[in-house]
């Protein structure tokens, strides 16, 4: 998977850039077929001091992307809630085609046994 990352008003450093690579090879796991990723870190000093610090994830999958963002105080608190965010999206994307292959093979099941009788 690619990532795109880029920054405003944020000194990117290398610990940054490996917690969010960090993060983001958890994506692999749970979806083989993610594109890439985009993240954008800001950092705005005139918001209230407890939501300075924002980070926005893009994620590209087949399909419609899965986007999420979150403000913080803390730089690493806002990459690790917007990861959080995306797995669930991910994890929701997930069980929904599940249940739709599951019903599709319920449907199947009982029109055979419909006709059998």
């Amino acid at each position: 998977m690619k990532l795109i990352l880029s920054t405003h008003n944020v000194t990117l450093t290398k610990a940054i850039e490996d917690h969010i690579i960090t993060r983001i090879n958890k994506f692999d796991h749970l979806d083989r077929f993610a594109i890439d990723a985009r993240v954008t870190l800001e950092h705005d000093h005139r918001k209230a001091p407890e939501k300075q610090f924002s980070c926005s994830m893009r994620l590209a999958v087949p399909g419609p992307d899965l986007f999420a963002e979150d403000c913080e105080r803390d730089l690493y608190a806002a990459i690790d809630l917007v990861t959080k965010k995306i797995e669930q999206q991910i994890r929701k994307r997930h069980n929904k085609y599940k249940a739709r292959k599951h019903t599709e093979a319920a449907r199947v099941k009982r029109k055979r046994q419909e006709s059998g009788i």
